[in-house]
């Protein structure tokens, strides 16, 4: 009774299947988003919807124990339970940060640990979803030579697994020496083809777009709309586990621009269908090395203009020609939205920081964690306003990161929070001196 369908953000007429192979609108060219049949997803009240992602959170009926799939009428009505490839996605920890949000002047500081997930980031909430409808689309009788992406990792690593769980080939286009070997070796151990090229990734993203118009490949980034359908229950999770409250603001690291999008999607469909009545504020955090968002943002979003990425700790938002900027910018305008950067100083910092206090994050959540301290040290964030930061990756696929950083070695940072080991001899005498250290 519930359907979807592939439409054009710039309104051109016309509905697309989503099992159909398509990027961008055959009219004009523009990206495609997703539409449900809101006036039919209206037969349940408001009440009624929560009370049912409720009761299947985190059950194992399948597959709506997947937090994913446990909204699937908001999802992919269409995708047929057999055919759902899921690996219980989702439902990771809204952790509260209580002593670092005092330490920068904040009571009320959540992080959404998304890297709490199978591969180790929030790309898997969207993965679920493509994999499912090209399992759907092969079992039908429609021919997929293989799925694949452009990737700065983490993709790469959760199409792998997906489609390694599905039975069906991948292919990834990785930039050659600027992915951790941690993010490296999960789509080679699923078993994709893994093709490391010399450029970076708007390199490699023009290339996977050509072996998706030319040789039969579906591809699996965030350009296609189906990605984005699983990445906007995080803004449902979180409310949900707010008792379906909204919180006053999102932080969240910007790259390719996908994720903003569909938390605003998110947002945009519990509002419609009167689960809340509150829009949070939005703030894309990035890094001032791959920054043109924050630079359209400065100048009031008249234009937009491509960069050439330089080199950043934060790898996997390291992007000059987002693909989801058009739509980015629409979520900013409705949700009050600011765009705010951080140094590679400022984003290593923050993350040192905050593990101080029990978090362990990857660079991405530390160019978050400095948007925020920068928010809330001028005033646009206040003490007491609820703020959600969302953490996008496990920061145990970063160590080599964690480990440079504590030993002082990377090039142009203090490192003000590092913290090394202490050499000594097997001598009780030491050890116990060595104690002095300890401050309460």
């Amino acid at each position: 009774m519930y359907r979807a369908h592939f439409r054009c953000i710039a309104g051109c007429p016309g509905e697309h299947p989503l099992d159909e192979p398509l990027y961008r609108c055959p009219a004009c060219g523009d990206l495609l988003e997703v539409a449900h049949d809101v006036a039919a997803l209206r037969d349940r009240s408001a009440a009624a919807w929560m009370k049912l992602f409720d009761d299947r959170y985190k059950r194992t009926t399948w597959p709506y124990g997947s937090a994913v799939w446990g909204k699937k009428e908001w999802v992919c009505p269409s995708v047929r339970d057999d055919q759902v490839v899921s690996m219980d996605e989702g439902g990771t920890n809204l952790f509260w940060a209580e002593r670092f949000g005092r330490a920068i002047g904040l009571d009320d500081l959540w992080v959404k640990q998304c890297g709490n997930s199978h591969t180790g980031s929030f790309k898997d909430l969207g993965m679920t979803v493509l994999v499912s409808v090209v399992r759907q689309m092969i079992s039908d009788g429609r021919t997929v030579r293989a799925v694949g992406c452009a990737s700065t990792g983490d993709t790469s690593a959760s199409l792998a697994a997906y489609a390694a769980a599905a039975g069906i080939p991948a292919v990834v286009l990785l930039p050659r020496g600027k992915v951790t070997t941690a993010q490296l070796v999960q789509p080679l151990a699923h078993g994709a083809l893994v093709l490391a090229l010399d450029t970076d990734f708007d390199g490699c993203m023009a290339i996977i777009q050509r072996l998706a118009a030319e040789e039969g490949i579906y591809l699996a980034n965030s350009m296609n709309p189906l990605r984005l359908e699983g990445q906007k229950t995080v803004a449902v999770e979180m409310v949900q586990q707010f008792d379906w409250q909204v919180p006053d603001w999102v932080i969240i690291p910007g790259g390719n621009l996908g994720n903003v999008s569909a938390l605003g999607a998110g947002f945009d469909l519990m509002e419609a269908l009167g689960i809340t009545t509150k829009r949070p504020r939005i703030c894309v955090a990035q890094a001032e090395a791959a920054n043109p968002l924050y630079r359209a943002f400065v100048n009031g979003f008249d234009t937009f203009a491509p960069i050439k990425a330089e080199e950043t700790l934060a790898s996997a938002i390291r992007i000059g020609n987002p693909v989801s900027v058009e739509k980015a910018i629409r979520v900013l305008k409705n949700y009050d939205g600011v765009v705010e950067q951080a140094s590679e100083a400022e984003l290593s910092d923050a993350a040192a920081r905050a593990d101080r206090t029990g978090m362990f994050n990857c660079p991405h959540t530390g160019v978050a964690l400095a948007a925020l301290c920068k928010l809330v040290a001028r005033g646009t964030i206040a003490r007491g306003e609820r703020v959600v930061v969302v953490s996008t990756a496990n920061g145990l696929k970063f160590t080599d990161f964690k480990v440079r950083y504590h030993e002082q070695a990377l090039a142009g940072i203090d490192a003000r929070h590092a913290n090394r080991p202490v050499q000594l001899a097997n001598d009780y005498d030491q050890v116990r001196r060595a104690l002095d250290a300890i401050r309460p």
